[in-house]
């Protein structure tokens, strides 16, 4: 197997007002590899993407990334209200200085790609949550990122939106084989988007239990409703409450 796109060894992390929000976590994330997080608020999972992004540096470990072509997706779309879904999606290209003519073909494709084509002129304010986040991600997705992070991107979203965004990420997932780490609160959302999920305790955060999914990609949306889906959401939620005590 290649180097991990992220590894991270005995990480910790102590805020100067002395609050630990990490001890001792061991995590890698290869590419091909969705990750995603679980574990009881306040435990440290936003800590651990800022860490994984270089926002923040551990107080002690070894936080190792392999790419600087990371994605970020965050709870809340952080799309600028005066540009148009073109040039919000042009933006971090735009930042990287990328020309006119590179940047409005490759935002144009992502676009396409997340499902926005025919929404470029909307501003912001004209969309529906889902195509706000769908925006997110498509500016992200002009980056070609290699390591992408999401801090519960769908938390706020309801759930019939929430799930058909959980159908487009795997589809962008399975075609273009970015390594993924996913900070969810949904078990259920968990088990469906990834390849591995990993269940931390309350704070200070360590990694308690690991779970491999063992079901294929491309992920078939009524694998929802399958007895076997719910054996494993069942064993994850488990581990969760046994690592909140």
């Amino acid at each position: 197997m290649t180097d991990p796109l992220l590894d991270f060894t005995d990480v910790e992390m102590t805020f100067p007002n002395g609050t630990v929000a990490l001890r001792g976590v061991d995590l890698t994330v290869h590419r091909g590899e969705f990750v995603t997080v679980v574990g009881p608020s306040g435990c440290g999972k936003s800590t651990l993407l800022r860490i994984a992004s270089g926002l923040e540096n551990p107080s002690d470990g070894e936080a190792t990334v392999n790419t600087d072509r990371i994605g970020y997706v965050f709870q809340d779309a952080t799309l600028l209200p005066w540009r148009d879904v073109q040039a919000n999606v042009e933006l971090l290209a735009e930042l990287n200085w990328q020309t006119k003519a590179v940047r409005a073909k490759k935002a144009t494709e992502m676009i396409r790609l997340v499902g926005l084509a025919g929404f470029e002129k909307n501003l912001p304010k004209q969309l529906s949550g889902g195509m706000r986040m769908r925006t997110s991600l498509a500016r992200s997705l002009t980056l070609d990122p290699e390591l992408f992070l999401f801090d519960e991107p769908f938390g706020a979203l309801d759930e019939i939106t929430r799930e058909h965004l959980n159908d487009e990420l795997l589809r962008l997932f399975v075609q273009t084989r970015f390594a993924g780490l996913f900070i969810t609160h949904s078990v259920s959302e968990a088990v469906y988007l990834s390849t591995k999920v990993v269940v931390m305790s309350g704070r200070p955060g360590r990694i308690v239990d690991t779970f491999e999914v063992p079901f294929d990609m491309p992920r078939d949306p009524e694998i929802r409703y399958t007895g076997a889906f719910a054996e494993l959401v069942g064993k994850v939620s488990h581990a969760l409450r046994e690592g909140h005590h």
